[in-house]
C-alpha cells in the first residue's frame, strides 16, 4: 500500500498509555481468544445488554458499563508521530478527502468523525470501549474507538494478511468503521434504530444490524475505488488481504471456530461471503447508490 501521497487528519485524540485493562476479563499473552470473545458476544445478547449502542467492524460485547476511571491527562486531538499514529491519520485523512468530495457532489456537507487511539479500555459515550470490543463506532459521540493491538490480530489470530498487505487490511477496518460514521450522516443509523426498537424478534433486529455492517463494508469499498482513483495506492495483493480479513470475521467462520456451528438468527455482521461480496459491491461501483443492503434481493 502506497501511503506517502495521503492527507495527514488532525482528527485524532491519542489516549493511548491511559491503561485500563480488558475490565477485569482473564487476559493470556496473546489477548482474548476468538472462542472467548465469541461466547462474551451471545451472552451479551442473552443478558439484553444493548449492542446496537456501539456499531463496527467486529466489536461483540458493548454497552451499559459506566465509564472507567483513567488517570488524569490532557485529551488534545491532533495528529501523532509514531508510525502506528502517522498510518492511522493518513487512513483517516483520506477518508476525509473522499467523503467531503462524494457528500458535496450531492449537495451535502460532510462532517469528519473523532478518530480515539486507546490501548486496554476508555470511555466513550456509549460506555466503557474495551479492546476486546474490536474497533467500533459510537453515534452519541461521533468518534471512531480503536485500539490498535486488533491490527495484530488480524495478522496473527484471524490470519487476514501477512506482511506488507496487512496495512490495507487495517485501513479497510478504519475505513468501514468512518462507514458508519457515513451512515450516520446520511441519517441511516438513527432511522434503524428506530425501526429496532420496534422490533419484537432478536432475529429480525439482527437481520436489520447485518444490513448495517454490510453496507459499512460496502462503504469500505467506495473509499477503496475513490483512494485508488486519485492517489493509486494499492499494490498488488491488497485487496485481497482485505477480502480475506472480510471472510475472517464473518460471524458464521467466527462462530464455527468457537462452538464448530453457525447460528443464522444471531448474526450481526454478516457471513464471510457477504461480507467479501459487499466490500466488492462498494469497490466496483464507487457509489452510494451501489451500497443500498436495505433493498437488495440478495444480501
Amino acid at each position: 500500500m502506497r501511503l506517502d501521497d495521503l492527507p495527514e487528519s488532525g482528527n485524532i485524540e491519542d489516549r493511548r498509555g491511559e491503561g485500563g485493562g480488558f475490565g477485569g476479563l482473564p487476559v493470556g499473552r496473546g489477548g482474548l481468544g476468538i472462542g472467548t470473545i465469541v461466547v462474551l458476544g451471545l451472552v451479551s445478547w442473552a443478558l439484553g445488554i444493548d449492542p446496537r449502542l456501539l456499531i463496527g467492524g467486529a466489536e461483540l460485547i458493548s454497552g451499559g458499563d459506566r465509564p472507567i476511571e483513567t488517570p488524569a491527562r490532557d485529551r488534545t486531538t491532533g495528529t501523532p508521530r509514531d508510525e502506528m499514529g502517522v498510518f492511522v491519520s493518513r487512513i483517516l485523512g483520506s477518508t476525509e478527502v473522499e467523503w467531503k468530495d462524494i457528500f458535496a457532489k450531492e449537495g451535502k456537507t460532510y462532517r469528519a468523525p473523532t478518530l480515539v487511539m486507546f490501548s486496554g479500555a476508555t470511555d466513550a459515550r456509549c460506555g466503557t470501549a474495551r479492546s476486546a470490543m474490536g474497533p467500533f463506532y459510537c453515534p452519541l459521540d461521533q468518534k471512531v474507538y480503536l485500539d490498535t493491538s486488533f491490527f495484530r490480530e488480524i495478522e496473527t489470530r484471524f490470519r487476514g494478511c501477512a506482511g506488507r498487505s496487512c496495512q490495507f487490511a487495517q485501513a479497510y477496518v478504519i475505513a468501514h468503521e468512518v462507514g458508519h460514521h457515513v451512515q450516520n450522516q446520511l441519517g441511516i443509523l438513527p432511522r434503524v434504530q428506530q425501526q429496532q426498537q420496534a422490533m419484537n424478534s432478536k432475529a429480525q433486529a439482527n437481520h436489520l444490524q447485518v444490513e448495517v455492517e454490510l453496507q459499512a463494508d460496502c462503504f469500505a469499498g467506495v473509499w477503496a475505488n475513490h483512494s485508488q482513483q486519485q492517489w493509486n495506492l494499492l499494490e498488488p495483493g491488497d485487496v485481497e488481504a482485505a477480502l480475506r480479513t472480510a471472510a475472517a470475521i464473518g460471524d458464521d467462520t467466527l462462530q464455527k471456530q468457537a462452538q464448530g456451528y453457525a447460528v443464522p438468527d444471531s448474526f450481526t455482521h454478516g457471513t464471510s461471503e457477504q461480507r467479501q461480496r459487499w466490500f466488492n459491491a462498494g469497490f466496483k461501483g464507487g457509489t452510494v447508490a451501489s451500497c443500498n443492503t436495505f433493498g437488495a434481493k440478495q444480501l
